[in-house]
């Protein structure tokens, strides 16, 4: 079993691939790896309580872990309140961590 962190800056409101790199995160789940999906820039706008949250709510499901960057959050005036139950503000000091554990990280 592989581990994945997947980094995604793109609004999911402007880019429509954004649901095909979810796809991948997801894809890599149901083939039994650890993955993670990282929300950061424009990525974080799929944080928030709207429809495109039921894309990241469907990972948590699947048992990805979805976090959200916790400077973009605040640069964009997304506040927790806000966010989807789905989904958990971080630092972006979990990449490195991440990347100093061995594990594939991907960036979109």
């Amino acid at each position: 079993m592989a581990k994945y962190t997947l980094i995604a800056s793109r609004d999911p409101f402007d880019s429509k691939d954004v649901a095909n790199y979810y796809d991948l995160a997801g894809d890599l789940q149901k083939d039994g790896n650890e993955v993670t999906l990282f929300l950061v820039q424009n990525g974080v706008f799929a944080a928030r309580k709207s429809t495109a949250s039921k894309l990241v709510a469907d990972l948590a499901d699947r048992g990805v872990a979805v976090l959200a960057d916790s400077f973009s959050l605040r640069e964009r005036g997304i506040t927790t309140e806000r966010l989807s139950e789905t989904v958990k503000s971080a630092e972006l000091d979990i990449v490195v961590d991440h990347m100093a554990e061995g594990r594939k990280v991907i960036w979109h």
